[in-house]
């Protein structure tokens, strides 16, 4: 598949991921990100994008730059010829989304405008975007499918930004045919690039829930805090669909060749692997993984949260021919190669060699 492809957050955790399974499959990738999520250099380089160079013998043209910037972004859009989008860069913290609603509002939309408008300037129509299952609210019924209903029990404004964006992109496929749109909601990453190479190096307190896990059995932090212990689930503890990392690359590369054998104007598929795993268990599978221990305290409920979330994933199988293919054994022990190889994430200044005999 030999396509010129847009990658905006490109140097963020998922991003940087993708863009690995892009260039294996023959793309030209164009990254841009403002290190909102991820980490820069003081040259304004990606540090994650040098290490894809490194594991894919491929180069990637990286520009440092803000969606809110338009003109900016319409100088990139005149100097390449992009054949196709993929848009990962938005503010992605339930927490922190409740805590800055505006801040959330404002990235999220107006970057997604911006980036809309200047594809249909220079008229580039084939775009992947980065949805999430918390569109579906607090589900009524499991596994949830993609006709499961959408924005009624959103519980939290990271997950209203995603369905606006979704009502957006369906108002315009259905104004002008040429768009050809496919949203990926997907569920929830973990894992890391089985090199070690690559990984998730949170630049906020608020985060996914490995990077903690996994700093506390390094030994950076003492206890991994469980939000609620109290939901109608077999632990107590909340129920997630992990996935990891590079299934969720590979879902984007087979959603990207879809959008170029079909054209249904907007599509919409589940990303998950169909199995609900408590954070206790996520835990303890980690534990027994990677034969360490993690402390952990129960404290009260985060606001924004949801008891229960797992994915039907069907759709994807039939029709993008895409399956999540690794256990969460895999997600942990592939996380721990990336923490143990890289105990400071991408600011240590060597992070490719193993440390501590790991």
């Amino acid at each position: 598949m030999s396509k010129t492809v847009f990658v905006t957050g490109g140097a963020g955790y998922i991003g940087s991921h993708c863009i690995v399974e892009l260039l294996n499959a023959n793309c030209q990738v164009i990254a841009v990100d403002n290190f909102v999520n991820s980490v820069g250099e003081e040259n304004g380089e990606s540090a994650a994008l040098k290490k894809v160079e490194i594991i894919t013998g491929k180069s990637v043209t990286f520009y440092q730059m803000d969606l809110l910037d338009i003109t900016e972004l319409d100088a990139i859009f005149h100097k390449h010829k992009i054949d196709c989008v993929i848009h990962f860069a938005a503010m992605k913290a339930v927490g922190e989304s409740m805590e800055y609603p505006l801040l959330y509002y404002k990235n999220n939309i107006i970057g997604m405008l911006n980036l809309l408008e200047v594809m249909e300037r220079y008229n580039c129509y084939q775009l992947v975007f980065s949805s999430s299952c918390t569109v579906y609210g607090e589900p009524t019924e499991f596994p949830v499918t993609e006709n499961h209903s959408i924005g009624q029990n959103i519980t939290n404004v990271y997950g209203k930004t995603k369905y606006f964006i979704e009502e957006m992109l369906e108002d315009i496929s259905h104004s002008n045919e040429k768009w050809n749109i496919i949203a990926l909601r997907y569920f929830n990453p973990l894992g890391a690039h089985p090199s070690g190479l690559i990984g998730e190096d949170p630049t906020k307190p608020f985060s996914n829930i490995m990077p903690f896990i996994s700093q506390v059995a390094i030994g950076r932090k003492t206890v991994l805090t469980i939000f609620g212990g109290d939901y109608e689930t077999p632990d107590g503890t909340g129920v997630r669909d992990y996935i990891h990392v590079m299934d969720l690359a590979s879902g984007h590369v087979a959603a990207l060749s879809y959008l170029f054998r079909k054209h249904d104007r907007i599509k919409v598929f589940n990303l998950g692997t169909g199995t609900g795993v408590s954070v206790l268990d996520l835990v303890k599978t980690f534990e027994k993984v990677t034969n360490t221990v993690v402390p952990f305290k129960i404290t009260g409920r985060r606001e924004g949260d949801i008891s229960i979330m797992y994915a039907d994933a069907k759709l994807a199988e039939t029709e993008l021919n895409w399956k999540a293919k690794h256990t969460l054994e895999e997600m942990c022990a592939d996380f721990w190669r990336w923490q143990t190889m890289n105990p400071n994430g991408y600011r240590a200044k060597d992070t490719t060699k193993i440390q501590n005999g790991h």
